[in-house]
């Protein structure tokens, strides 16, 4: 096609008043913009801040100034386009119908991202505790928004999905700062009873582990078929009580021996109130 020159130039004037009528909006637009992108970058350090300050967990804080911060931007992208003249409703309805699509493709995940926001904001444990849940035992190490991470006792790492951990029993071991062993000693019916439960009070004492408050429980628990079950119940702060545990059992065998007291191997069998 050709243009002779007076087309050019009436196509060229076009432009131009085109270009100046439609000026102010683009340069309002773009003010807009990049004024809301610093008010953004300025709300979002003061919302931290004060998170900060009220001592929110870390990970809870990154995730809701990283939420906050995406809305405020896809706000101010809404009126970017509506400042130019591009009309909004037909963006919005899109925008509705992805979140729609996306929520329905992913109701797992976002199970375990509500599971994650009760997690950090209820508390039932925190980095550092030792955990059972979920039938595992582990020390947990992290909590992410969809999965909280633990470290078990043979060094092995266990994800846990958010949701499950929400919904199921949480047994904190780490949360009152000391914990309580509970042990079984078997000895035969012919062993006297009280003397046995002296030996293991002595050995109680004498380990400086054993916390003197709560008072470690020597007791009867049960009668079998060929043995009597005494329950050797003492307290230690969480850092002891694995050793607690082991040097307890080993301390009672070695008294025992030195008593002539001979430990009954541990059988199943019915109490004598049952038989």
């Amino acid at each position: 096609m050709n243009l002779n020159p007076n087309q050019l130039t009436e196509y060229a004037s076009t432009f131009v008043k085109a270009l100046i009528e439609y000026s102010p909006k683009l340069i309002s637009a773009f003010i807009i913009l990049f004024a809301g992108l610093y008010i953004i970058r300025l709300i979002n350090r003061f919302i931290r801040r004060i998170m900060i300050k009220r001592d929110l967990d870390p990970t809870l804080t990154k995730f809701l100034a990283d939420i906050l911060l995406w809305i405020f931007r896809i706000l101010l992208f809404v009126s970017f386009i509506s400042k130019l003249g591009i009309e909004t409703s037909s963006f919005v309805a899109i925008l509705g119908a992805m979140g729609l699509a996306v929520g329905l493709s992913l109701q797992g995940s976002l199970s375990n991202f509500a599971g994650g926001m009760l997690i950090i904001m209820f508390k039932p444990f925190k980095v550092g505790h030792t955990i059972e849940a979920q039938g595992v035992i582990g020390t947990v190490s992290e909590i992410q928004i969809f999965v909280t991470k633990l470290i078990n006792g043979n060094n092995q790492t266990i994800f846990i999905p958010n949701g499950s951990l929400s919904n199921g029993t949480i047994i904190n071991y780490s949360l009152e700062g000391f914990r309580r062993a509970d042990l079984t000693i078997a000895i035969s019916y012919d062993t006297d009873i009280k003397k046995a439960k002296d030996i293991i009070t002595t050995v109680l004492n004498s380990n400086p582990k054993i916390l003197k408050s709560p008072v470690a429980e020597v007791s009867v628990k049960n009668l079998t078929d060929n043995a009597i079950q005494l329950a050797v119940r003492p307290w230690a702060n969480n850092d002891d009580f694995g050793a607690v545990f082991s040097q307890t059992l080993e301390s009672c065998k070695v008294a025992f021996d030195a008593a002539g007291i001979v430990i009954q191997p541990y059988a199943k069998g019915l109490s004598k109130a049952d038989s």
